[in-house]
């Protein structure tokens, strides 16, 4: 009756026992997700922290909402297959100071997986680093795997890490690293690598050399076991140049083994006195495509990770033509470190040049593109000398200056005396004043004796020199003083005053 009066009650009957059975399978299927914050452990809101709690696994119930999950100091063997299944929000993991072996393939599946940025592997066991390690965090940013025991790091193993930033290797136990690995085209955002503390005896310098710049700037070799030659110091003198990081912080750490031998280190960037017969004029550097203008300079280099005495060098140009030590004779030179240098080139010059370098076990290559680009439209043959002349110009006016300052005046024929001012006024009075001509002066300084109150500068003369003006009443007189009856007459004076002319 009940059932037939009130069909609502039984359809809702019906739902909460179907709602109770797929509760019950879902945890039946997975029984270890089931939110609880495992004993021991501290759970404060996304963060969950083990920390120091002598685990030997992965604790298998976690939260789903875990963001920071803490795992440092414990005795952590290894990850396990689906060890952080369900944790999608999982940002940050740090497992540092446990005993980690390996890490088993599928470890990080069914986890946060592009979510994960952090992971802390740091001071454990670890001795190779394999593709399948990281093979599911694609988007991990920042990687730290310092004070382990790695000896070998496969080329794949950061093939995968297409958003990778920041990746620590230093104290380990590494002999060689695939630079070749991590190009622009595969990494793009990776700026940092330290691969300090290490035991890398030689540097391909080929692949370091094609790294993004970002990359070698951030790029950190020191305190490894690195053999003393050229090459070597060649690519860190540039670095020094350059002001990177790598080199300004850390210059004592820089040690170089002489002929190899373990106590033989020097601290190359504090005693040069080593290097002082390396070639260091070429840099360690040459870019793949080079443009230059027609005419001007051009040098390429031949850069290879081969050393010693015995590696050979030879250039081909885009004309096939076979360039050795010391070069054509025209217009390509050979230096010694293998460098091309083209002293004119010109637009049909453009092209691949092959540099080779050899010696008796082995061979390396490198291709530079070359592209000569025309003059601009009315630019000059040759350059405009500005040195040579301004020198000229100087010279010019040392000698106009000498010329004016020594050269002796000419000889002028000197103009009659005139008369005495008594005779002058007895014979023809007032007339004969105003017509006397007075003679010229060539001291260097102007007459010590006035006669008269002032004097009068006549409209029809310029005034040379201007005698010292006397005191008059106790003060300095404001007018040029001038004798009597030199109305006509002009006054010459040789000084240093300005002259003024006509």
């Amino acid at each position: 009756m009940l059932a037939a009066g009130h069909p609502g009650v039984l359809q809702g009957a019906q739902s909460s026992a179907w709602s109770v059975l797929v509760l019950a399978v879902c945890l039946q299927l997975n029984p270890v997700r089931s939110g609880a914050c495992p004993s021991r452990c501290l759970c404060t809101a996304d963060i969950l922290s083990c920390s120091a709690l002598g685990l030997e696994q992965v604790p298998a119930a976690l939260p789903v909402s875990t963001v920071t999950l803490d795992l440092n100091h414990n005795q952590i063997l290894q990850l396990e297959d689906h060890g952080f299944q369900g944790l999608f929000q999982l940002e940050v993991l740090r497992l540092a100071h446990n005993q980690l072996t390996t890490i088993q393939p599928g470890a990080f599946r069914n986890s946060s997986g592009g979510l994960l940025r952090h992971l802390d592997l740091s001071s454990n066991q670890l001795h190779v680093l394999k593709q399948s390690y990281f093979q599911d965090l694609a988007g991990l940013e920042e990687l730290l795997l310092f004070n382990n025991s790695i000896v070998h790091v496969e080329s794949t193993a950061l093939s995968g890490l297409r958003n990778l930033r920041k990746a620590y290797l230093s104290h380990n136990r590494l002999t060689d690293f695939p630079f070749f690995s991590i190009q622009q085209d595969s990494h793009r955002q990776l700026s940092l690598l330290d691969l300090s503390s290490n035991r890398l005896p030689k540097l391909p310098l080929a692949d370091i050399s094609t790294l993004p710049p970002s990359l070698q700037e951030g790029l950190y070799l020191h305190n490894n076991s690195l053999v003393c030659d050229c090459s070597m110091y060649s690519l860190f003198r540039l670095w020094e140049q350059k002001g990177f990081a790598s080199v300004r912080f850390f210059r004592q750490e820089h040690v170089c083994l002489v002929s190899g031998i373990q106590r033989s280190g020097i601290r190359f960037f504090l005693h040069r006195r080593y290097f002082e017969k390396c070639n260091v004029t070429a840099a360690a550097e040459q870019e793949a495509s080079v443009a230059v203008r027609a005419g001007a300079p051009l040098l390429l280099h031949c850069i290879t990770s081969l050393s010693g005495r015995s590696v050979a060098f030879f250039w081909l140009t885009p004309d096939r033509e076979y360039v050795a030590p010391p070069g054509n004779n025209g217009s390509l030179k050979m230096l010694a470190n293998g460098s091309l240098e083209v002293a004119a080139p010109r637009e049909r010059d453009s092209g691949i040049y092959v540099c080779v370098a050899q010696d008796r076990q082995r061979n390396e290559s490198r291709e530079v593109n070359v592209t000569v680009l025309p003059r601009p439209h009315g630019e000059a043959a040759e350059p405009f000398n500005t040195g040579f002349t301004t020198l000229l110009g100087c010279v010019v006016s040392l000698l106009l200056v000498l010329v004016y300052l020594y050269l002796t005046p000419c000889r002028c024929p000197p103009w009659p005396r005139p008369r005495p001012l008594g005779t002058a006024a007895s014979g023809h009075g007032k007339e004969g004043g105003a017509g006397s001509v007075q003679s010229s002066i060539l001291t260097p300084t102007p007459p010590a004796t006035t006669e008269g109150p002032g004097r009068k500068v006549s409209s029809n003369k310029h005034v040379v020199f201007l005698e010292p003006i006397r005191e008059q009443n106790g003060r300095l007189g404001a007018e040029p003083q001038q004798r009597a009856g030199e109305t006509d007459s002009y006054v010459s004076v040789f000084s240093d005053a300005p002259v003024m002319l006509p």
